[in-house]
């Protein structure tokens, strides 16, 4: 019996090597070559794409149209499925690829009929534009179709890959609009529910100025004291429903003027908080061509699917982005004679079939019904400007006036440009598509008050050059001023504690080099939660009982030591008790948000003053069964101790930040196949950093990329990206440059030396 069971096993083990052994084969097939010779009749002159140590993209040519060509052709060689993937979810078009269980997705996408709208949009673009996108779609398709043999994704789902299309391109740029703007008219429908079940008290409570405000004028909104609401009902509520913590689509930058360098130009810093995936949703390239006989050479980080650098230095500027929440969306209510009619959206799933989405249209856009009332979003990313290609021009703009200039005309979602340049200068000002409307409203409006303006792009933006400080700084809260706050609106700021904490670092210093930069993107000090942990400490010491109770949780408090750490225990507990009193305190309004089928989640950012308003208050109204505030905050820290025994065990010990925030990037297909987990994912590293602060870092969630240059010193420049250079998991650079972003390192802006080129040549 033994040696049959051992002959079994070993028969096992075989058949696994074998199996093992033939996809690895399979897989090696699909490799792209790095090194050889090709001809194209998409470009006019010998064209080079080389690959140095990280992978990163060096091509050479002698017009921009042929360089797009090679972009195209490493993008399809190294990211296609992701293109695909950015291209489907936009158009609403994944349920081809992933059958039924994509559907609800898809449909939520095709209310907003992204396919036709860059369809259109395409006409719209100038003819060197529309020439440009149609070399790089040929690039994309022979890069892609060079390997000979689909990529892994499509061999394991059995799916077709479809050739790129010039339209593809420009879905790629809207789905960004989806993960970086969706969230303004999302947190305005929740205010539609939140207003029609408690009204206009609640909506301001709710939305009352905190105390962390950075604007760059230094304005504050006011924080006049904001009256109590009731609560619909008083009753006991012993089931806490969890409030979801949204990722916040961010980012950081901020840039001091020559006049605070040792080389006396200006310098700049820019990390981009995205969803956290692999591939990195980054490429990293360098393009040198000539334009009009003169050169240029602009290196940094591109969207695969995109022929543009999105970040980077041609070493005359510099340029960053972070996430503007300028509001850009509003939800019209409809009326019995506001004209709306029916239009079909023939989804396509496996093996030819179709699912039909019928979508109501409006004169104002999509229609959807909130609580029985037809409402109309218009949004931003519906205009015929919210996409070209205007970002192209910025790789030959050579100072900061030109930039500030270019900026109110470049089709993408709106972000707070930073931008240096090697002369000294510095600026902000918000880029990108900004409806030109003056009414920007948290809540619906009625049709009657819509305005026509929303048809045109608002060229007219403040702008900051060169302030008398010297710095600049932006992380997602509000930037403009208190005027211009009435002006543009809020669509779904941060909380402003992360930009506070950017402001007073840079404030400590008045001389800086890439090093203090550096320094400041890694800063985890907690001073957000310091006020939550003193106030953790002190209930957990209001009597002798208690003090004995939680002896050692108190000693884990003491010493916390004030950052998000991987070694610490406290600031977990602190963390925790924050998130979990806010489902408790919140529950009635969460459930009765849920029961009208919206959340909180959209507002949760929103929340922290009025907590804090309602700790020092107590109002026996929000107790929802509690004997009082104290055994409230009590049940809650329970429930977060609970929660986190649940997942990390009930060791205390092993509740370390650095566990539990743990850097987890995952590649999509080992969620659906983990047996693939350890083949696919990036390496798991404790967590250092958390939401309020400029080390921005959750499991999935944080910097995507870390960049610090100061233009014309280009050699000492930073750009370290949160993976590597390619999606196929056999190749060198799968994962290259990704140990020295999750450890705090850093890796080059510049090209180090090339290993691999490939040699285009015109077809004859």
């Amino acid at each position: 019996m033994l040696s049959w069971l051992k002959r079994g096993l070993s028969g096992l083990l075989i058949f696994i090597l074998i199996l093992t052994a033939g996809l690895y084969g399979l897989l090696s097939l699909s490799l792209p070559a790095l090194d050889g010779k090709g001809t194209s009749d998409a470009i006019s002159k010998p064209v080079t794409l080389a690959r140095d140590t990280l992978g990163q993209a060096v091509i050479t040519a002698k017009t921009r149209q042929d360089a797009a060509y090679a972009l195209g052709f490493a993008h399809g060689q190294d990211r296609f499925f992701q293109m695909d993937l950015l291209r489907r979810n936009a158009a609403g078009e994944l349920s081809e690829l992933f059958g039924k269980g994509a559907l609800e997705l898809d449909k939520k996408m095709r209310f907003h009929q992204l396919r036709a709208r860059s369809q259109e949009i395409l006409k719209l673009l100038p003819e060197t534009d529309q020439q440009l996108l149609a070399t790089y779609t040929q690039g994309v398709n022979e890069g892609r179709a060079q390997a000979g043999i689909a990529s892994f994704e499509y061999l394991l789902s059995g799916a077709q890959a479809k050739p790129w299309l010039s339209e593809d391109s420009l879905l790629v740029i809207f789905s960004m609009y989806l993960d970086l703007q969706a969230g303004t008219y999302f947190r305005d429908e929740a205010l539609i529910h939140l207003d029609k079940l408690y009204g206009e008290q609640m909506r301001e409570f709710i939305l009352q100025p905190s105390q962390y405000q950075a604007a760059l004028d230094g304005s504050k909104l006011p924080q006049g004291r904001v009256a109590i609401p009731e609560p619909i009902s008083r009753e006991v509520i012993s089931q806490v429903t969890h409030i979801k913590e949204q990722n916040h689509y961010g980012s950081n930058n901020w840039a001091v003027t020559g006049a605070l360098t040792e080389t006396g130009k200006a310098m700049l810093s820019d990390d981009m908080h995205l969803g956290l995936n692999v591939p990195s949703i980054w490429y990293r390239a360098q393009l040198n061509y000539r334009h009009q006989g003169e050169k240029y050479q602009v290196t940094g980080v591109t969207l695969p699917g995109t022929p543009a650098v999105v970040v980077g230095s041609n070493d005359y500027i510099a340029w960053g982005f972070t996430n503007g929440y300028l509001d850009t969306a509003d939800w019209i209510a409809l009326t019995a004679q506001d004209k709306t009619w029916q239009v079909n959206e023939r989804i396509a799933l496996p093996n030819g079939e179709h699912a039909v989405y019928e979508l109501t249209m409006s004169n104002y856009g999509p229609v959807k019904e909130i609580q029985g009332q037809q409402y109309a979003l218009s949004w931003v990313a519906h205009q015929s400007y919210a996409v070209n290609l205007e970002l192209l021009r910025f790789e030959r703009t050579k100072s900061v006036e030109e930039a500030v200039a270019l900026a109110p005309h470049v089709g993408i979602p709106v972000q707070n440009l930073m931008v240096v340049d090697d002369q000294g200068n510095a600026a902000w000002k918000p880029m990108g598509a900004v409806p030109a409307r003056t009414n920007p409203a948290d809540i619906a409006q009625s049709s009657e008050h819509y305005a026509k303006l929303w048809q045109f792009n608002e060229v007219q933006r403040p702008q900051v050059v060169n302030p008398q400080s010297g710095k600049l700084w932006t992380g997602n809260s509000r930037v403009v001023s208190a005027v211009a706050h009435q002006r543009f609106g809020d669509g779904g700021y941060a909380l402003g504690a992360r930009s506070a904490q950017i402001r007073d670092r840079l404030l400590e210093k008045s001389q800086f080099s890439e090093k203090d930069f550096y320094a400041i993107q890694l800063d985890n000090e907690a001073r957000f939660l310091t006020p939550w942990h003193k106030q953790l400490s002190s209930l957990l010491r209001q009597d002798t009982e208690t003090q004995f109770k939680y002896q050692i949780d108190l000693s884990w408090l003491d010493d916390w030591q004030q950052c998000a750490c991987a070694d610490s225990v406290g600031y977990t507990l602190v963390r925790y008790y924050r998130d979990s009193l806010i489902d408790t305190v919140f529950v009635s309004v969460e459930r009765n948000m849920k029961k009208s089928g919206s959340s909180l989640s959209a507002l949760k950012n929103y929340l922290e003053p009025a907590l804090w308003q309602l700790i020092n208050a107590q109002p026996e109204s929000w107790l929802h069964g509690h004997d009082n505030w104290q055994a409230l905050q009590l049940a809650a820290y329970e429930q977060a101790k609970q929660k986190l025994a649940a997942e990390f065990g009930p060791n205390m010990a092993a509740w370390t930040w650095g566990e539990v925030n743990a850097l987890q990037i995952q590649h999509p297909f080992s969620k659906q196949l983990p047996i693939l987990s350890h083949f696919l994912n990036m390496p798991k590293y404790d967590g250092f950093g958390d939401s309020y602060m400029p080390a921005v870092q959750r499991p999935e969630f944080g910097a995507s990329q870390r960049f610090i240059v100061q233009p014309g010193e280009l050699e000492k420049a930073i750009m370290t990206v949160a993976g590597g250079q390619s999606g196929h998991p056999l190749s060198p650079f799968y994962r290259s440059g990704f140990e020295e972003y999750a450890q705090g390192e850093n890796t080059p802006l510049l090209p180090q030396v090339l290993t691999h080129e490939i040699t285009f040549t015109p077809q004859p």
